[in-house]
């Protein structure tokens, strides 16, 4: 359970807290936030990679509090996360929740310059990122939470740790799943995203040999920090052939958050950067540079087959 500092300070960072157990939230994506003031002229790469509409998008979590990783490079404050929940919402209370939450951080937008038609849209979303904080496949009741969302007429991006394949072998699959890569070894992963429990690196491995029989778009999602997990990237061409995703997205670790806390202003790669490593990956693997965005600082690599 939040305490009520917690609670406050999660509120000032523009959390919206839903539900009786306070284990879910909603944050409005600043990509939602530039759409709809700039009329679509500005939006997130996802808009631009996979053809969701960024103002129409809800990003949101059923596990605030729970999160089996540290990880360095994680914006969110660790010090709110458990391993357990006292007291569990159900799937139906937190969508219901989450969409009005939405349109009450959304009302803020209409005292400023923005698209009147893009605002009225956002507040009937249709696209859901269950990503904003946690890991949600610690949620017991994830896969009812995706199919209430796609009952709505939503589609559903998940984003998980990879360290629960046995609820991934048997959810309602997401529209896209996202698998976090950050660590090449598990020397690395250990340093690095801090493991609570001591089967996450080989827990992380099963997902990977898992990801090829899940029928859905399927993405690998790298975090590259500089000085820290850029090298070795024939280790994670290794990694990466066992789960042969649809997608590889290399992004930059952004200083902002709790991180900044945690590493160093100079290790946030620029995108050129970033660039250079996915070609030395694209060459590892039957993969190709398909697009990038250069304010997000992320490069999309697309498998050929």
């Amino acid at each position: 359970m939040l305490s009520e500092k917690q609670l406050k300070q999660l509120q000032k960072a523009s959390y919206k807290i839903i539900g009786k157990s306070k284990h879910s939230a909603v944050k409005l994506c600043l990509w939602c936030k530039k759409s709809i003031k700039s009329g679509g002229e500005n939006v997130c790469y996802k808009q631009k990679f996979y053809g969701i509409n960024s103002h129409r998008c809800l990003q949101m979590t059923p596990c605030l509090t729970l999160c089996n990783l540290r990880c360095n490079y994680c914006w969110r404050d660790h010090s709110y996360f458990n391993q357990r929940l006292e007291n569990i919402d159900p799937p139906e209370e937190i969508i219901e929740e989450s969409i009005k939450a939405q349109r009450k951080l959304l009302t803020g937008l209409g005292g400023v310059e923005h698209s009147e038609k893009f605002l009225k849209e956002a507040m009937n979303p249709n696209q859901v990122a269950i990503s904003l904080d946690g890991e949600p496949t610690m949620y017991p009741f994830i896969s009812e939470l995706i199919d209430g969302y796609k009952k709505r007429g939503f589609t559903t991006f998940l984003v998980t740790n990879g360290t629960f394949p046995e609820v991934l072998k048997k959810i309602t699959l997401p529209y896209q799943l996202y698998v976090s890569l950050s660590s090449n070894s598990e020397e690395m992963y250990k340093k690095l995203q801090n493991p609570l429990l001591k089967n996450c690196w080989r827990k992380l491995n099963e997902t990977l040999e898992l990801f090829p029989s899940l029928k859905t778009r399927k993405v690998i999602r790298l975090t590259l920090i500089k000085d820290i997990n850029m090298n070795h990237p024939e280790k994670y061409a290794e990694l990466i052939k066992k789960a042969s995703p649809d997608f590889i997205e290399a992004k930059a670790w952004m200083c902002i958050g709790g991180s900044s806390l945690r590493l160093k202003y100079e290790n946030m790669p620029s995108h050129d950067e970033v660039k250079e490593f996915s070609k030395k990956i694209s060459d590892l693997l039957d993969y190709k540079i398909s697009d990038e965005s250069k304010p997000s600082r992320v490069v999309l690599l697309k498998n050929n087959h």
